[in-house]
């Protein structure tokens, strides 16, 4: 093990960060390019656009558990997560180096039209970026022990990953997304394939020693079968239902004008979600599996409503600005979308170390994950009533930014302390299902009301509420928190 491992200080960290960089910076050059490449390069229309898009969400739902559960049980390379790592990283920048490409890869393999091609490429890049995504995450959980250390390592790798992500945008907007891609390409290569190999992974990943004795006599159970998966995700049980229920009218060209469905999906959703928050952490005779999981559950339940209020901003920015600010062009209105994101993601990136770790130490995760999302809804408040130019949207965005920073950093260090560090992979890739499920719900459900909704700046009310929910929720996950 080299020195810098051995002393924890913020070069390992850093270090540390910069495979779970790597990929996220694949994602914002995805965010930034895709559309672009394919409605000005290829002429490809919205409805296109969208089925190259939906490839992103399905994937996350594949890819994340399913490697996750893999990684878990290998060990080759000297690493249980480097392989995944490695693979996934060499994967996701030949995709990216194949995005400006697509018409040249679709002549030379004979397709006269690009949308198979760039389906193709957007869900293997997708695939790529959720199979390091996992490992990248959870080998910060592997190393490190739990507490400050492992909420440092968290914070620190959104720190990190958040920065570039800003440059990510600011190459974008300086030069253009062709230099974008490319400079994309050198940089998941570097930090996807050099890191892996100055980090040590331990060879046997122990549980935790909370809960309950397990009798020698009682059977283990497998935590990667489909029934305790499935009682393990009963939280999102309301969202899953919907999405195939939607997903299955959007494909055969349905549409209702009443939302019975949305309804009672809803309802569905809120009462699981109560459910599960009111259930005890430590039922009488449970089994170590069964406290896991049930921790595990209210972290997915309260983390899942931050995701409708999230992704309905990032859908749907910039059908508010056009809609709140008429006398923008198309073009301006871009602009003043791309500085809200600049913004927002500025503040997410430099909260997470320089304030979040040293708060969370003094006062906890779990209550400086509330009072953050307290702020964020105070801010989706704000943008319902006063985001009515430019500067006051700038403003209020770094107040949602504070929010923003919490969410992509303190509940992976939260759940990864009381889940089986054995099956850290495989919780990993459930728990990102508290994120894809919520964001189909919203490209699925939440777009068609609001495409119906005569004023725009209805997101921000349908935002302001859902993570309203989610910091009351969160509130109720205190007993999580050791």
């Amino acid at each position: 093990m080299l020195e810098l491992q051995k002393q924890k200080k913020w070069p390992f960290f850093s270090l540390l960060s910069l495979p779970a960089t790597a990929m996220g910076f694949a994602l914002s050059v995805q965010i930034s390019a895709l559309s672009w490449i394919l409605t000005t390069q290829y002429g490809l229309d919205i409805h296109d656009v969208g089925l190259v898009w939906a490839a992103g969400p399905l994937a996350g739902i594949i890819g994340q558990v399913l490697i996750g559960i893999i990684s878990d049980k290998v060990w080759f390379w000297n690493g249980r997560r480097r392989p995944f790592i490695l693979i996934g990283g060499v994967i996701a920048a030949l995709m990216l180096l194949a995005l400006p490409n697509i018409g040249v890869i679709s002549s030379a393999m004979g397709f006269e039209g690009v949308l198979g091609v760039a389906i193709a490429v957007a869900l293997t890049l997708d695939l790529a970026i959720n199979i390091s995504f996992n490992p990248t995450r959870a080998i910060i959980a592997d190393v490190t022990e739990e507490g400050h250390e492992r909420t440092r390592g968290y914070t620190w790798m959104q720190t990190i990953s958040g920065t570039f992500g800003v440059l990510a945008y600011a190459i974008g907007a300086w030069f253009d997304n062709f230099v974008l891609i490319y400079f994309g390409v050198f940089l998941v290569l570097a930090f996807s394939l050099i890191p892996p190999f100055f980090v040590e992974e331990p060879r046997d990943l122990e549980a935790p020693s909370s809960g309950p004795p397990e009798s020698p006599e009682s059977p283990k159970k497998s935590e990667d079968s489909i029934g305790q998966i499935l009682m393990a995700i009963r939280p999102l049980w309301g969202f899953l239902i919907y999405d195939v229920y939607a997903m299955g009218l959007r494909l055969a060209g349905i549409e209702f004008e009443h939302y019975y469905a949305e309804i009672a999906c809803g309802v569905i959703t809120l009462v699981l979600i109560v459910i599960t928050l009111m259930e005890k952490d430590v039922a009488e005779g449970a089994s170590p599996d069964d406290t896991h999981i049930g921790g595990f559950r209210k972290v997915l339940a309260a983390h899942s409503f931050s995701w409708i209020g999230i992704q309905t901003t990032f859908v749907f920015m910039v059908p508010f600005l056009l809609f709140q600010l008429p006398d923008l062009s198309d073009v301006d209105a871009g602009r003043v979308g791309s500085t809200a994101f600049l913004v927002l993601n500025a503040v997410g990136a430099l909260l997470p170390a320089l304030v979040l770790n040293p708060l969370s130490h003094r006062i906890g995760l779990v209550k400086t994950h509330v009072i953050c999302l307290v702020c964020m809804t105070a801010g989706y408040v704000g943008l319902y009533y006063m985001g009515t130019s430019p500067m006051a949207i700038f403003v209020l965005m770094a107040v949602v930014g504070i929010g923003w920073a919490a969410i992509v950093s303190l509940p992976f260090a939260i759940m990864s302390e009381k889940v089986n560090q054995a099956a850290m992979g495989l919780y990993m890739g459930l728990f990102n299902l508290s994120v894809v499920l919520p964001q189909l719900v919203v490209s699925l459900g939440i777009a068609l009301f609001v495409s119906r909704a005569p004023d725009k700046d209805i997101i921000f009310a349908i935002s302001a509420i859902s993570l309203a929910i989610s910091a009351v929720s969160w509130a109720f996950v205190r007993k999580v928190e050791s």
